[in-house]
């Protein structure tokens, strides 16, 4: 077998990414895929990249999310094929050890060992790599279950509220539900009244459902920080606003999943 094992590394230490980018090069049957500190992001990547194996740190202090985050988000997602995932952590609990693994962990290698290095990471992976590899092309080869309409629901809603958390509207605010649903209101092919629609779920005026979605809207744009919102909102605004229309925002964030997941 000839083929590459693909590598997705989630870690926040710098210079732990950069032994791993100087290390590949002595192996010709790995290769990674992609290096990131934010546990977020990866889900989307490994959504798009597929890799066979993940070495994931859990703690990312200097990165965003955590790896537990990662993984529990991972066993919501369906994916074609389960990565095999190698755990490498500071953290000693037994506890903390168990949940990892009931999460889906293949392996944990703690970095208190004496002889822990990115190298021996990459080393225990290439004597992994057949077995991931025929296991991989076992698992892709099973059909999948089909997505129930409630599976589906849940898994757009999980998105939404992914999207909605980056750019710091809070769950608490009233606008985060509203806006939630109107989002799924027009993925689900609904185009108008979705103010309406919303307001008889929550016996609610259209009024204040608008209101609500709008304040919670501005407040991002008021408290979060400005790089963090060009980075999750790349459309234009209107300079004389400062922020997205209600309209915009909700059609902005549909298109963006549906694109997505198509």
């Amino acid at each position: 077998m000839n083929r590459c094992l693909n590598i997705m590394i989630i870690e926040d230490d710098t210079t732990a990414c950069r032994h791993f980018t100087d290390y590949i090069e002595q192996y010709a049957d790995l290769s990674i895929t992609t290096i990131t500190n934010n546990s977020y992001r990866a889900i989307e990547l490994i959504q798009e990249q597929l890799p066979e194996a993940i070495i994931l740190d859990l703690e990312l202090n200097e990165g965003k999310g955590n790896g537990l985050l990662f993984l529990q988000e991972l066993k919501r997602n369906a994916l074609p094929f389960k990565p095999y995932i190698l755990v490498t952590t500071n953290n000693s609990s037994t506890i903390t050890h168990d949940y990892v693994r009931q999460l889906g962990a293949d392996f944990i290698m703690s970095k208190h060992q004496e002889d822990y290095s990115e190298h021996m990471a990459l080393d225990f992976l290439q004597m992994m790599r057949d077995i991931i590899l025929n296991q991989h092309i076992c698992s892709v080869e099973e059909p999948l279950p089909k997505e129930t309409s409630i599976q589906k629901e849940k898994r757009l809603k999980r998105m939404v509220n992914i999207e909605l958390d980056r750019i710091g509207i809070s769950p608490k605010m009233i606008g985060y539900t509203y806006l939630t649903e109107a989002i799924l209101l027009v993925l689900g092919g609904q185009n108008n009244n979705l103010c309406t629609t919303i307001g008889l779920n929550h016996a609610k005026t259209d009024s204040s459902i608008e209101r609500a979605m709008q304040n919670a809207i501005k407040s991002a744009w008021r408290n979060t920080d400005i790089d963090e919102l060009l980075q999750n909102y790349t459309a234009r605004i209107n300079p004389d606003r400062g922020v997205p229309t209600l309209t915009e925002f909700i059609y902005y964030y549909a298109n963006k999943i549906e694109n997505s997941i198509e």
